[in-house]
């Protein structure tokens, strides 16, 4: 088993991808299932995946992602989905609390809640979303390193033509691409920079 400070301090984030070593099935599953014993609010786990594998699908990213060569090279791209609605009881796991004995009014009422004072405008709505379906992504890449794949976080993308390629519903976002696979070594990874540490970073009150 990986030491955990191992794999934190391993995980790079990776620009050249092999084109020719795909992620099996199986250990691309694993990978997410790990992944989702991230936290979120109220364990209502409001995200969803787009696992883009094929060469047409790849091939459409990569002229919506700022023509990124890794798109087209890793063999998985993972887009990250936030829903904006995801804390209202259409959400299945509203379900799942409440067959574990939390009652329908005390559902509706966090519910409400969420809607009056926590999440009651379309800026709130999306912080919600970007929050949540971000500890999933960080998860992921995580989970990724412990299964010896490598992984890249994009921001780089036009959003609305993303989500329109992959049908994604207006009341979702796409919190960021993933790039997935194996480090292609005739590329050096360039040294690790320097992190900003507790003294440069944190405030004490």
């Amino acid at each position: 088993m990986k030491d955990l400070r191992e794999i934190y301090e391993t995980r790079r984030s990776v620009n050249y991808f092999d084109k020719d070593k795909e992620i099996e099935e199986d250990t691309l599953k694993d990978i997410i299932n790990m992944a989702v014993l991230a936290p979120s609010a109220f364990n209502i786990q409001p995200w969803e995946i787009v696992v883009i594998k094929s060469d047409k699908a790849r091939k459409e990213l990569y002229e919506k992602a700022c023509n990124q060569q890794k798109v087209l090279d890793a063999p998985v791209t993972l887009a990250i989905i936030g829903d904006t609605n995801g804390y209202k009881r259409d959400n299945i796991m509203w379900d799942e609390k409440i067959n574990n004995g939390l009652s329908e009014d005390k559902a509706k009422g966090i519910i409400n809640h969420c809607d009056t004072k926590l999440y009651p405008t379309s800026e709130k709505k999306v912080a919600f979303a970007a929050r949540n379906s971000s500890l999933l992504a960080m998860s992921i890449m995580y989970s990724a390193k412990y299964h010896g794949v490598e992984s890249h976080p994009m921001i780089g993308f036009d959003e609305d033509k993303v989500k329109e390629l992959f049908d994604i519903d207006d009341d979702k976002i796409v919190t960021m691409l993933i790039t997935m696979g194996y480090h292609d070594n005739s590329n050096e990874i360039k040294p690790r920079e320097r992190r900003l540490m507790y003294h440069e970073i944190v405030k004490e009150v």
